[in-house]
């Protein structure tokens, strides 16, 4: 087989890019090791960026999402018996954000691939890429029984934090960079209606919590719970009773409670690797960094990343602009440290990192007390959380 650009990894970044590059008569081959149903089945994000909504409509796949999407433009922080709204269209001259789920993403995305015909190849085993630093590099796989050569001019790693993208790279030609946080987010799915038209993010002498939603009548809640909590030791009832605890006395009367679809917990770290290629290998999203949720950034960072690989890939293949392909990490990670900085100060501003009272909490109280008195810290809130611009090539 032979292509112009081989993607590994059928998520959404890959599937997104896949979509992208189609559309401007750049093929591409994408190869997944899971198959189509698994991959949908994955219970992900639902806060989607300005740039990652018109990034969605530029690769025409915005119809269901226009009409199922939630658009919000704010949320509140609850705090110290406060509640504070941030206005993110008032405070960023009109920008929003569209909460539909990363499931209907996926779906949507593969859906207009299969219509448009491109190849996808499901459950590809033992993928490996070779000749990385080559003008000619190529990928092996298994599939169907058979042992496949891929050709192609350039690969896209979307395979994920465990993938094998980053994993044949050269330890000595990579940096790493990681912080783990000592608590992690327990977090349910239910068809029961949101308890708030808007996001609520609750810092709280018990642990943070967070009230989100899919749709009008499907829900989404997490809670800070202890490292080494298990799954199995909570109950619907038990779940139910810690989230009201943490939240304001009129939002938890107004709660509904339901059974859970799906219940998990999930570590929370920061992790970033420089450079994110090598060679004619790129890392597109989970594969080269990762987010603690609080910012609502993991999805929509993946997403300019495949923006600035789609442009790139453009300029080479229609204009012969290959001097752009060095360009690729450091426009990256430029935007990738932002997000970065602001996942991580929301994270550290919100949760609870003792159960005593100490200076710590004493800082974050000052600090979640100066943001929400001053325009200015608001702002700062509101333009991180709509997304800032995408990184231009040039």
């Amino acid at each position: 087989m032979k292509t112009q650009v081989a993607i590994i990894g059928a998520g959404p970044s890959g599937l997104l890019l896949g979509q992208l590059l189609h559309r401007q008569g750049i093929d591409n081959v994408i190869v997944e090791r899971r198959s189509g149903e698994y991959v949908l089945s994955r219970i992900r994000a639902g806060v989607l960026e300005q740039g990652m909504v018109d990034l969605l409509r530029e690769a025409g796949v915005d119809q269901r999402m226009d009409a199922e999407g939630l658009p919000h433009d704010g949320f509140e922080l609850v705090f110290d018996n406060r509640r504070v709204r941030v206005a993110l269209d008032e405070l960023t001259g009109g920008s929003k954000v569209m909460v539909y789920g990363q499931t209907e993403v996926t779906r949507d995305l593969m859906e207009a691939r299969a219509a448009a015909g491109a190849t996808t190849l499901y459950e590809a085993e033992n993928v490996q890429p070779h000749d990385l630093e080559s003008d000619s590099p190529y990928l092996t796989f298994e599939h169907n029984g058979e042992t496949v050569r891929l050709e192609c001019d350039y690969i896209a790693g979307c395979d994920g934090y465990h993938g094998v993208s980053r994993q044949s790279i050269p330890q000595e030609r990579i940096k790493e960079f990681e912080k783990v946080y000592p608590f992690g987010w327990l977090g349910v799915l239910s068809d029961t209606p949101p308890v708030s038209d808007e996001l609520i993010y609750a810092s709280h002498e018990r642990g943070f919590s967070l009230c989100s939603m899919r749709s009008a009548t499907r829900s989404r809640y997490y809670l800070q719970v202890p490292l080494d909590e298990k799954v199995e030791d909570w109950s619907d009832e038990r779940f139910w009773e810690e989230l009201k605890r943490r939240l304001p006395d009129e939002v938890a009367a107004k709660l509904v409670t339901g059974p859970f679809i799906e219940k998990s917990i999930a570590p929370l770290r920061s992790y970033v690797v420089e450079p994110m290629q090598y060679g004619r290998l790129f890392l597109v999203g989970d594969a080269a960094h990762i987010v603690p949720p609080t910012g609502a950034k993991g999805l929509n960072l993946a997403a300019s990343d495949v923006n600035t690989l789609y442009r790139l890939m453009v300029k080479v293949y229609q204009e012969g602009r290959t001097d752009l392909i060095e360009r690729y990490s450091q426009t990256c990670l430029k935007r990738i440290w932002k997000a970065e900085r602001f996942s991580w100060w929301m994270t550290s501003m919100l949760h609870n990192f003792s159960d005593e009272e100490d200076f710590n909490s004493r800082m974050q109280l000052a600090e979640l007390d100066y943001v929400t008195s001053s325009k200015a810290g608001l702002t700062t809130i509101a333009e991180n959380y709509v997304g800032l611009p995408y990184e231009p090539l040039e």
